[in-house]
């Protein structure tokens, strides 16, 4: 259980944690895919790597093509995702009850993602969060992303709160890295784009939550989500 006994913010990955981008991100993949002469995948095998940017999904996406340079393909990919990253993408069920539960308690709420902010405040806007989130540190806010604990460290200086006091929340091994390094708490989002061949029990985070209002079980709050 965490200790801190009234965090003062929380902290949020965005993709696999707040928002389900997988689908804007694989379809992405797969029209690159189709625009080089190649059959379109299965979406489903990539939502666990939807994470990984676009070079990560670039790789894996290519990955039956010898010889392949995952850069050559990153402008084209990033160019076709800023222009359809809402179409199918959505908040993940329980989020927004969350947020809003969470702001009316007066917690200061942030984004931490490595999404680059061109591509992360719009996803942020078409969800209509622009009031609720005070500070959003982007891949390229800070000179180093996660696993760093620099974009951690930013978003807590940003919010005015120490880093003890806040709670780092990501689907990611490397948002429990950030957090950890930062001094912050950390849970693990269950619900995102957990890796098929790891245990995000053994990141080393104080908890793994399977859906969003099991986030207020390790707050003392004085309002719960049903």
């Amino acid at each position: 259980m965490i200790e801190a006994t009234n965090p003062q913010a929380v902290l949020f990955d965005l993709d696999g944690t707040l928002v389900d981008t997988a689908p804007d991100l694989v379809a992405t993949l797969m029209h690159l895919r189709t625009l080089h002469g190649l059959e379109p995948l299965d979406e489903q095998a990539f939502r666990s790597h939807a994470s990984r940017g676009a070079l990560g999904l670039l790789e894996v996406g290519f990955a039956d093509q010898a010889g392949f340079d995952p850069g050559s393909l990153r402008q084209q990919f990033l160019d076709h995702y800023a222009a359809n990253l809402w179409v199918r993408s959505r908040p993940f069920e329980g989020i927004e009850a969350l947020l809003c539960s969470l702001k009316a308690e007066g917690v200061a709420l942030a984004v931490v993602t490595n999404k680059i902010a061109s591509l992360a405040l719009p996803v942020i806007e078409s969800a209509g969060w622009q009031t609720h989130f005070r500070v959003v540190v982007a891949g390229d806010t800070t000179a180093n992303p996660k696993p760093s604990a620099d974009p951690v460290i930013e978003a807590c200086r940003r919010l005015g709160v120490d880093p003890a006091s806040a709670l780092m929340v990501g689907d990611d091994r490397r948002d429990v890295l950030a957090g950890r390094s930062a001094g912050t708490a950390t849970l693990v989002a269950g619900w995102g784009y957990l890796p098929v061949d790891e245990d995000p029990g053994k990141w080393g985070a104080d908890g793994v939550i399977s859906t969003p209002s099991q986030l207020q079980q390790y707050l003392p709050m004085k309002r719960r989500i049903d």
